[in-house]
């Protein structure tokens, strides 16, 4: 299984940017996806998931500017980021729970200036 992100890029705050995952290898079922963040000198967080049935999961600071969905026909997920701060600024990083494992997106950069 691999995973190939796309979208991120640099944003004026108040901007928005749609970030893809899209997972390709024998693939059947995914279970979880979502996306985790790191901005330099801080450790990875969790931003959203999105479980295969039940209802996304958002940490406090994105809620009502970010939203997470999936397109289980092409296995990819993707987070619609709007109203971006600068504070936003991190890789950010996709992730799925496929057969008992974790598998990692690349990265892709997200910068919002001020």
């Amino acid at each position: 299984v691999q995973l190939v992100e796309s979208g991120g890029g640099l944003v004026q705050a108040g901007g928005s940017l749609r970030l893809s995952c899209a997972a390709s290898g024998t693939i059947f079922s995914i279970n979880s996806m979502g996306w985790y963040r790191q901005a330099p000198g801080k450790q990875r967080e969790l931003v959203a998931t999105i479980p295969s049935g039940g209802s996304a999961n958002y940490a406090d600071s994105v809620k009502g500017r970010f939203t997470i969905s999936r397109d289980n026909a092409k296995n990819t997920v993707y987070l619609q980021m709007n109203s971006l701060k600068p504070e936003d600024t991190a890789v950010y990083y996709c992730k799925i729970d496929y057969r008992w494992r974790a598998y990692w997106g690349q990265g892709t950069q997200v910068t919002v200036s001020s």
